[in-house]
């Protein structure tokens, strides 16, 4: 495994990103045509294909959405956790779940230097990843 980086940090896994939600997207366009053009006799398959195809783009849709929101909660413990063995500090209220997130990057030494100035300059988590100048790898996201 390379040495994590802000150019090469983000983790896609091609057959959920690429195949199964461009597949999703197909079957949806498909079902929607196939609705259109069918005639009186077949309408109700063709709907309830539609209703199957729209049920499977929000199950896509949530499960991920579930999974990062579950993934966050637990970088903001964490990282709370690593902050309060720093400085025997709980994180600032002032920070942003985002700017949590981006922090999480960071070494223990730059950590408690880098949360004044997010809070200070009010930056972005990509702001933060970006002035991070040695990288902690997260290697366990999802």
């Amino acid at each position: 495994m390379s040495t994590q980086n802000y150019s090469n940090h983000r983790y896609f896994v091609p057959i959920y990103h690429y195949f199964t939600l461009i597949g999703i997207v197909i079957l949806l366009i498909g079902s929607i045509v196939n609705l259109v053009k069918s005639s009186h006799d077949n309408m109700y398959s063709a709907s309830l294909l539609v209703l199957g195809s729209l049920l499977l783009a929000f199950t896509a849709f949530y499960a991920r959405s579930f999974a990062l929101k579950a993934q966050d909660r637990a970088i903001c413990a964490e990282e709370n956790f690593r902050h309060y063995i720093l400085t025997k500090k709980t994180l600032p209220q002032a920070l942003t779940v985002r700017q949590i997130i981006g922090l999480r990057f960071a070494s223990d030494e730059e950590l408690p230097a880098l949360i004044e100035r997010a809070i200070k300059e009010k930056m972005s988590e990509e702001a933060i990843k970006k002035s991070i100048k040695n990288w902690k790898g997260d290697y366990y996201r999802v």
